[in-house]
């Protein structure tokens, strides 16, 4: 691999495998809301919310870590303002105290925020301005979780990158047209691990803590404790209950953090959980488990290039198939083998919808995850779908760019109806 596109492959791993206290949707709004605050120099008064659609779904249900329980834009807001500490980007409000769960409730009681839908058509969109007196503060962050595009004092641009146009866009960090599963597949094979090989040692630790705490304590729906307590201790429901129960946590205010993947903490828990699973199973060494993770993580991130940050497609769709031909590749399957697992599982699972962040999304994780194994041992069984049924195509990039398709642009009505019947009375 030329080194330009060697360290561009480490580049989009560094960028991407960040760490993130809670579900990242209310954090991107904390964050904006704790970095306004900053700016300002002090408490507002009033604070006014514009937000895309996905950004509503994915923040309605949701607990906001560390707020003593409370959901919603209005808390996440709140929980930057009076107490997040804007450094820490997506763990803005992960070491909020007592004193400082205290002072949120006292800011949302005395304070008035105003929320209400965006008219564009951007699909990830936070805007967000907190005035005192006669000052103000305006930020925008667009396109993903820390990507701030504007920033405005007393009505003045103080920041304003040069390419913003605002225009409908689901552009991501990753190049769609650059990365192949067969670069994908060539650059776990040869990386230095002295280049990249902390960053998914700190995702396979923190994802498997936030596991652990799933498995351990009683969380949401219990999906991951319930697929162990009714199936059993074998690999396979390991693998589905590991990133289950991670989810569980998460979704229901754990203030564990967890290293995300396509701006999706459940995107990063179900990429590396499932390898990790099988890795201990079979007794995988360290730099194994590592190399298999890479893959699963490039390879859930070459699929979301095609989708966007957030759409109707459920991500975990994306990470559990990736996860599969992560254990694919772990297990010594070559291209052929983790192309159709892929192409099997994503013939198997791709029809799940996203209806926002919640507890349901334990058990579509381990459907995903569920798929992706089935895709696997379909391969090992000399058995795979056929191009030309339905979407499937023999070769597996034609297969990722065509999910890619009804994800962004055949689910986009979709998107719409689920958001309305969310916020229906």
């Amino acid at each position: 691999m030329p080194d330009k596109q060697y360290q561009s492959y480490i580049d989009v791993l560094k960028s991407e495998l960040v760490p993130a206290s809670g579900c990242t949707e209310p954090i991107a709004i904390a964050f904006a809301a704790a970095k306004a605050r900053s700016i300002l120099g002090k408490l507002p008064d009033r604070v006014h919310i514009v937000v895309s659609g996905n950004i509503i779904k994915n923040v309605k249900s949701v607990i906001v870590p560390n707020t003593g329980g409370m959901r919603g834009i209005a808390a996440a807001a709140a929980a930057g303002i009076a107490a997040g500490d804007e450094e820490r980007i997506l763990e803005v409000i992960a070491s909020v105290d007592d004193a400082g769960r205290q002072r949120i409730k006292d800011f949302l009681d005395t304070c008035p925020i105003t929320v209400r839908p965006s008219d564009g058509d951007l699909v990830f969109d936070i805007d967000l301005t907190e005035f005192s007196g006669n000052d103000s503060v305006r930020i925008r962050i667009s396109e993903y979780h820390t990507n701030i595009v504007l920033i405005e004092k007393n009505g003045e641009v103080i920041y304003a990158p040069e390419h913003v146009t605002f225009e409908k866009t689901e552009s991501v960090v990753t190049n769609k047209d650059v990365m192949t599963i067969t670069d994908i597949i060539d650059f776990a094979n040869t990386v230095d691990l002295n280049d990249i090989g902390d960053t998914i040692r700190r995702q396979i630790a923190y994802n498997s803590a936030i596991s652990k705490e799933g498995l351990t304590n009683s969380y949401g729906a219990n999906v991951g404790k319930i697929i162990l307590n009714a199936y059993g201790n074998d690999v396979k429901f390991r693998a589905m209950a590991a990133p289950a129960a991670g989810s569980d946590a998460r979704m229901s205010g754990c203030e564990l953090p967890v290293i995300i993947v396509s701006g999706s903490g459940n995107q990063g828990m179900t990429a590396s959980l499932p390898v990790i699973e099988y890795a201990r199973e079979h007794n995988k060494t360290e730099e194994e488990l590592i190399r298999a993770v890479i893959v699963s993580d490039l390879i859930t991130i070459h699929q979301k290039s095609w989708i966007g940050r957030l759409s109707a497609f459920c991500g975990a769709v994306s990470a559990g198939c990736g996860a599969a031909a992560g254990i694919a590749y772990l297990m010594g399957g070559d291209y052929d083998t983790i192309s159709h697992t892929l192409i099997n599982a994503l013939a198997i699972a791709s029809g799940i919808v996203c209806d926002g962040a919640k507890a349901s999304c334990a058990g579509k994780i381990a459907a995903a995850v569920n798929a992706g194994l089935l895709g696997y041992n379909m391969c090992l069984n000399g058995s795979q779908f056929s191009a030309g049924d339905g979407f499937v195509c023999q070769c597996v990039e034609k297969t990722i760019e065509n999910v890619g398709r009804i994800g962004r642009d055949g689910m986009r009505e979709t998107d719409k109806e689920i958001l309305r019947i969310m916020t229906e009375d």
